[in-house]
């Protein structure tokens, strides 16, 4: 990778921190962020205000532990076993969002009470075992919360997300925050009812397909969006 372009992910990952903080799913220190690079991955120092962060503060880090720079973040070790365990995914966002650390406080898994839990890639988004901040315990525990899923929460402490891109790490971050919130509302008028796994299926098959750029609609199963020509033709023959 050239010089240029790895300064222009540096770049992108301040920023992307710095959006953690001023969208409200993050405060101060807390939270951390890793990217995948082409011989290990970059992630956020430990204890650095993002405000002050330079794209030069982030730490360089291989698989095996050594790293280049800055102390990284007490997390490092979730953050270079989910890298290394998924390669579907290439960025780590971990954050402490208020509503979902509250239902972490509670160890409660998010059921599909509403079908944008699917958005994590299955019918729940689980809770993981509570574990030391910091230790081997907290990965593994992490890791077996994230098996088939995009973001997990962590017990007693706050949220994972996942991402191919910064962009989608934080989108995710920023919907399992939103979903927590109305989750936590929902339980001030009891245990909402939760849609049943054939209709999370469908909603899973739906988001994937409209992740490819496709319509949401399989063909010939409800009307197709279809564009107009210049002159005003819908394509549909007559």
């Amino acid at each position: 990778m050239a010089e240029t372009d790895k300064l222009a992910l540096r770049r992108e990952m301040v920023d992307i921190c710095r959006r953690m903080n001023s969208s409200g799913i993050n405060q101060g220190t807390a939270g951390n962020l890793s990217l995948r690079t082409d011989d290990g991955f970059l992630i956020t120092p430990s204890s650095m205000p993002y405000e002050t962060m330079q794209p030069e503060d982030l730490v360089e880090m291989a698989f095996d532990g050594t790293y280049v720079g800055h102390r990284p973040s007490s997390e490092w070790r979730f953050h270079r076993d989910i890298l290394r365990a998924r390669t579907d995914i290439d960025v780590v966002l971990h954050c402490h969002s208020i509503y979902a650390t509250t239902l972490a406080c509670h160890h409660k898994t998010i059921p599909s009470f509403h079908y944008m839990t699917g958005i994590a890639g299955g019918t729940t988004i689980r809770c993981a075992e509570y574990a030391t901040f910091g230790t081997q315990a907290l990965s593994d525990n992490a890791l077996v919360a994230l098996k088939g899923r995009l973001a997990c929460l962590l017990g007693q402490h706050g949220q994972i997300s996942l991402g191919k891109t910064l962009e989608q790490a934080l989108w995710l971050a920023i919907e399992v925050e939103t979903l927590s919130r109305i989750y936590v509302q929902a339980l001030t008028l009891g245990e909402p009812p939760v849609l049943p796994d054939d209709e999370m299926e469908r909603v899973i098959a739906q988001m994937r397909r409209m992740s490819y750029g496709q319509a949401p609609d399989a063909e010939g199963v409800n009307d197709v969006a279809r564009p107009r020509d210049a002159l005003g033709n819908s394509g549909k023959s007559v």
